[in-house]
């Protein structure tokens, strides 16, 4: 096999906010990313999505549809012969919904690609395009979907935290691509009492059974890109340490439950430094996110330390992906809800970075889409670079038995 080259761009965006306005932020956040194909001209696109249809899905899922078939019938993805989606907006069954939405769209020049069949064991050519939503979705055997039990999260009742998997063969090459959600802060006054967060313990323990669920089954261990709505926090205790070194805590109660802490600068009458309660986290100065692209806050990015053995992830230059407002007049301010961290992420495995064709004049790119529009609450992040053919008969992955052995490759025939 010879080595070939496509141009692929991974895209993650927690859609929750936008569905609730689908004739000002859905229709801006679309313009945003067909601009954003257009410009980057990719072969294969994957689009992650956490919370389709909405936060009030309930109501908001009816724009699902238009949304999907607006970016279909757009002039910038015409030459995108083939599609796969996988939409999981089937809100009435509790015990399986996800709200996750995987969407791919394949150039026409891109000739050698499959799709994994989870039940048979084998890949499958893609051609034409399918939409797999409702009963559907759940019959569909080329995606593995799960929904995280309620013991990961025992703080909520319910949620719709899970991950979705696909598997592909691009000119040979073989990856898994993830999209996953986890559980977020539920109260910032919580997230502050100590580090690590009970919050932030949640998460590590989801990832982890996620990670080794992939090492354990029967399938292949190949490639890896996982990339989602992680809900990864700032190490909220340390920041809340350091921005309010020189201040005291006041404590509001009802009852037993701290319900308001009040930072006051010490030595400084009813000057305030910070202001936290449940879902309100309002520093005196909001400079502090937009200085240096919020580059100081970098030091309080601790959870995906943790996974730094098994998971990449290229070097991030751009402020924290969430909470920014949802002013539309407002695309670069954060609401002062939480604290800003850099909840969406784009991370791999070691060996599926080297797929990753290493060009110092057409580096991969990893950003944020639409810093100058308001995306949501969340702002997308995208990651740009070229794929290496044929790696598929190359790499060896460690067996989940013996050792070392090469990969069981693909049955071409469909």
């Amino acid at each position: 096999m010879t080595e070939k080259l496509a141009n692929v761009l991974l895209i993650t965006a927690n859609v929750g906010s936008v569905f609730e306005e689908p004739d000002t932020m859905l229709t801006k956040w679309t313009t945003e990313f067909l601009q954003t194909v257009k410009q980057k001209q990719p072969q294969f696109i994957a689009l992650h999505c956490q919370e389709v249809g909405g936060k009030n899905y309930r109501t908001s899922m009816q724009h699902l549809v238009p949304f999907t078939k607006a970016l279909m019938d757009s002039e910038e993805l015409k030459h995108y012969n083939r599609v796969r989606m996988f939409l999981d907006d089937e809100f009435e069954k509790t015990d399986t919904f996800t709200a996750l939405g995987c969407i791919y769209f394949i150039h026409e020049s891109l000739q050698n690609i499959f799709i994994y069949d989870f039940a048979a064991c084998k890949f499958r050519f893609v051609s034409g395009k399918e939409i797999y939503t409702n009963v559907k979705l759940e019959e569909a055997s080329t995606k593995e979907k799960i929904k995280f039990a309620p013991e990961f999260f025992p703080e909520t009742k319910w949620s719709r935290k899970g991950f979705l998997r696909t598997r592909w063969s691009i000119n040979d090459s073989i990856f898994d691509l993830v999209n996953i959600h986890l559980f977020h802060d539920a109260c910032n006054i919580t997230a502050a009492e100590k580090t690590p967060s009970v919050y932030s313990s949640h998460r590590r323990k989801a990832l982890e059974f996620v990670l080794e669920r992939f090492m354990s089954d029967k399938y292949d261990n190949v490639p890896l890109f996982i990339f989602g709505d992680f809900n990864f926090r700032l190490d909220q205790y340390g920041v809340v340490g350091s921005l309010c070194a020189k201040a005291t805590a006041k404590y509001e109660k009802n009852q037993d439950e701290v319900v308001k802490v009040t930072y006051e600068e010490n030595g400084s009458q009813n000057k305030t430094i910070l202001t936290m309660e449940k879902k309100k986290f309002s520093p005196s100065n909001t400079k502090i996110y937009s200085e240096s692209r919020g580059r100081w806050l970098r030091k309080f990015d601790r959870e995906p330390r943790y996974f730094l053995d098994r998971l990449y992830e290229y070097d991030i230059d751009f402020p924290p992906s969430y909470p920014y407002s949802e002013d539309l007049n407002k695309a670069r301010e954060y609401m002062q809800t939480r604290c800003p961290a850099w909840c969406d992420r784009i991370l791999m495995s070691h060996s599926a970075k080297e797929l990753m064709y290493k060009d110092t004049l057409h580096p991969p790119q990893y950003s944020v889409m639409g810093e100058d529009t308001c995306m949501g609450d969340h702002k997308p992040l995208y990651l740009l670079f070229r794929l290496i053919g044929g790696k598929g008969v190359s790499y060896y992955v460690p067996n989940k038995h013996n050792g070392p052995a090469p990969i069981v490759f693909r049955e071409t025939s469909v």
